[in-house]
């Protein structure tokens, strides 16, 4: 029997960094590979030609959104699978009226999100990245801890909005701090499946009202955009750091900056709204807020980890075994 044929839909940055020889050999062992491999487009008559040929599609970042008009001659084409994280860009309707099946790798990329965390976690319990950044401190000796709250992770408690992927991942990892409480609030998660990680069940308000560091870890959708407002950020106690690794749309950016700029909370922030930030806004020149580039998830040698798990979910698929990652429409309202 002939191989499946696929075609890999990405932009060429990501296809550089998902497939070395190593993996484009594993690649080529399982499947048929077309003349081109990769396209970075499906809207050219030739890019249309190789998805007419198409069995499977492996996709990452740059793949364009695969919307009826797109797959309108892709009779062949029966599973996606997306080398990278969240699908929600990429698949439209069209997608589960043919019927395909899909995976991604965002259970992979959870790592590198939650271990990020972590460091923040730890980072905003010393508040080490405010300090760092307070020039008027660093001239004044061990007085500049005035202001910044209780410098421990001794007994915190750490409030994770999102049983997530990666806010599960987290619950876990903050077993590592000495006697750190966990509190969870997430009207989606199982209460046993939360204490069975080491949370706290919890309401939002009783959260925020418990919480020395707030780390976020809900989906982007209509819901959630805006969760934590002015009202919200109101319950934290002072000194209180803000974390978000998940999507910027989730905070209020004037609430948080009228609470940073008042001194009265902390915020480490992976991800913003707009994203990036403008050179010249507010936060930005807060001593009290870290903005790092949007660098939580896979980056370097961790995007090859993605690709291995593509490759074994590829592999799967061949098999006609059942996908480990495999995402559906339901799913998609509740998950990346």
């Amino acid at each position: 029997m002939s191989k499946p044929r696929a075609l890999l839909v990405m932009d060429e940055s990501s296809f550089r960094a998902h497939f070395d020889a190593e993996r484009l050999d594993r690649l080529a062992g399982m499947v048929a590979l077309g003349d081109p491999v990769r396209v970075g487009e499906l809207d050219s008559p030739a890019a249309q030609r190789s998805l007419a040929r198409a069995d499977v599609l492996l996709t990452s970042w740059g793949a364009p959104r695969l919307t009826e008009e797109r797959l309108a001659g892709a009779d062949r084409l029966r599973a996606v699978i997306h080398c990278a994280g969240t699908v929600r860009t990429l698949v439209s309707d069209a997608v589960w009226r043919r019927g395909l099946r899909v995976s991604n790798a965002a259970d992979i990329n959870a790592i590198p999100v939650a271990e990020f965390t972590l460091a923040a976690i730890i980072l905003a319990g010393k508040k080490a990245p405010f300090l760092a950044a307070d020039r008027q401190a660093a001239a004044t000796g061990w007085g500049h801890r005035n202001g910044y709250g209780d410098l421990s992770n001794y007994r915190r408690t750490i409030g994770v909005v999102g049983f997530s992927r990666i806010g599960r991942r987290v619950v876990r990892l903050l077993g590592l701090l000495d006697h750190a409480q966990c509190l969870v609030a997430d009207p989606f998660a199982d209460p046993d499946e939360v204490r069975r990680a080491g949370g706290v069940p919890a309401d939002l308000p009783g959260l925020l009202r418990g919480s020395d560091v707030l780390t976020l870890h809900a989906p982007e959708n209509a819901q959630t955009r805006g969760m934590i407002g002015a009202a919200e950020l109101a319950l934290l106690p002072d000194h209180a750091t803000v974390i978000n690794t998940a999507r910027g749309s989730l905070i209020d950016p004037v609430a948080l900056e009228a609470e940073c700029r008042s001194g009265r909370l902390f915020a480490i922030l992976d991800v913003t709204d707009p994203e990036p930030l403008p050179a010249a806004h507010p936060l930005r020149s807060l001593p009290n807020v870290m903005i790092t580039p949007h660098i939580a998830g896979s980056l370097g040698t961790e995007i090859l980890r993605l690709s291995d798990f593509a490759l074994d979910e590829l592999g799967r698929w061949l098999a006609a075994e059942p996908l480990r990652a495999e995402v559906t429409a339901d799913l998609l309202t509740t998950h990346a």
